[in-house]
């Protein structure tokens, strides 16, 4: 996972033969980018103090009202059972909330005492962030951080300002974040994406100075977001899933974009963001995220009594193919429990959404690689086919603009299913279709076809 961007160069420049053309017209993924791509599932878990105030979360509420720190304690608390839990779910990366609207920190914070530097939990021992991160590394998922600076009920602050419930100065706050980023980008090792919850003003709209930390310390993490650099985009719903078809480029920087793209970004319920477009300048994949408990609600964080929310096995699995088979990566939420224990049942969930992914493709018919307008594999009889997935070499660029994918039965070829992006994975699912072979067809391309995969899978 961890590449270079002279490795990527070279990977790109190898693949592109002597058609350098292609790579100076289309916009290609930085090695942050790929790397996030390529890890299609992850995890986030939401953890903070109202976990422990026995009411419901309420977003409005929670921005406002500062929350009590000595009422944090996790009894049981274990972010190995957490990333376990992820692991089984077929996750390969995982978020922490390290801090979110509440203003308490997750770490043992010099810069920022409403820290668990001053909670009696543990005797003030233990960095929840720390225990994570080595719990990514011991069962071998990629560890994320994220940091919610726009709001903080226990300090004023609102939508990155301060307020007259302050009682620090705009300047002492940016001060303080900056601090707080430095000991998260310096203290635990490396980070393989960092998220700033609604983002991250910059000093030009009076902000703390947090991108030039993060790129001096982390220089190959995956940047999500500020007004000045946003290596992912948010989906545009959270829902988990994006429409068909969902592009990697974008028309215009995500972040930092006159009025005028703000509001068309806004526009039609964020239809630009969920699509993007199929020859943008600027190389912006896609994030598609929701909580597990989302059935008829939607918590982010753990409130008790509310297991009957937790996801349908069915709807998990239409989100996968939704979202990672759109083109997309998926990032769930999760909610650990007031014990500090991922919720029984949850983790019993999450263990059959894995399974339920990994019986999908259990059954591999056969795969193919191309370089051209074809590409084609057979089976050497007739067999049921469930599932065809498509990928390009994203490292060339999206450059597919049509297709058409034929399966053939009795010695004739037929159209199973057409469409335009394919970008770094689509998944096509069929229904009772039998044949001895399938087949794509590049009817438009930007460039020379890469085809890194045709594969087909049979029903489990």
């Amino acid at each position: 996972m961890k590449l270079t961007r002279r490795d990527l160069f070279k990977a790109s420049a190898a693949l592109a033969g002597s058609s350098m053309l292609d790579l100076n017209t289309l916009p290609t993924p930085i090695p942050s980018q790929y790397a996030w791509q390529e890890a299609e599932l992850g995890v986030v878990f939401h953890y903070d103090l109202h976990v422990f105030d026995d009411k419901h979360y309420s977003q409005p509420y929670n921005r406002v009202n500062p929350s009590d720190i000595t009422k944090f304690n996790p009894t049981e608390l274990d972010t190995d059972q957490w990333v376990r839990t992820a692991k089984e779910m077929g996750a390969r990366f995982a978020i922490l909330t390290a801090s979110h609207e509440t203003g308490f920190r997750l770490w043992k914070s010099d810069a920022n005492p409403y820290s668990l530097s001053s909670v009696e939990w543990s005797g003030g021992e233990r960095d929840i962030l720390a225990e994570f991160h080595a719990s990514c590394l011991k069962y071998g998922l990629l560890p994320g951080v994220y940091v919610g600076i726009r709001w903080n009920s226990q300090l004023g602050i609102y939508d990155f300002k301060t307020t007259s419930r302050s009682t620090i100065t705009q300047a002492e706050y940016n001060r303080m974040v900056e601090a707080e980023v430095e000991e998260i980008c310096t203290r635990y090792g490396d980070w393989f994406e960092i998220w700033f919850d609604g983002g991250a003003y910059g000093p030009e709209l009076g902000g703390p100075d947090v991108l030039s930390i993060v790129e001096k310390h982390q220089p190959n993490i995956l940047f999500y977001h500020n007004h000045d650099r946003a290596d992912a985009r948010w989906g545009g719903s959270e829902s988990g899933t994006v429409p068909y078809p969902c592009w990697a480029t974008f028309p215009f920087p995500v972040t930092g974009a006159g009025e005028s793209a703000r509001r068309e970004i806004s526009a039609n319920n964020f239809a630009l963001l969920k699509s993007g477009v199929p020859d943008g300048d600027y190389y912006v994949p896609a994030m598609s995220d929701a909580p597990l408990r989302s059935k008829g609600g939607h918590e982010w964080f753990w409130d008790k009594g509310d297991d009957h929310l937790v996801a349908d096995p069915n709807h998990l699995i239409d989100i996968y193919f939704r979202s990672v088979g759109h083109n997309s990566t998926l990032i769930m939420g999760l909610t650990p429990d007031d014990r500090g224990l991922m919720p029984d049942a949850d983790v019993k969930r999450c263990r059959e959404w894995g399974a339920a992914i990994e019986r999908a493709f259990s059954k591999p018919l056969g795969s193919a690689s191309s370089w051209g307008n074809t590409a084609a594999v057979e089976f050497g009889s007739q067999k049921e086919i469930s599932l065809v997935v498509l990928q390009e070499e994203i490292l060339a660029g999206e450059r597919v603009r049509q297709h058409t994918v034929e399966v053939r039965s009795g010695g004739r070829w037929h159209k199973v299913a057409d469409g335009s992006c394919i970008g770094h994975k689509r998944i096509i699912r069929l229904d009772g279709v039998v044949g001895d072979a399938v087949r794509l067809n590049i009817l438009e391309c930007r460039g020379i076809p890469r085809i890194r995969t045709l594969a087909a899978y049979g029903p489990a």
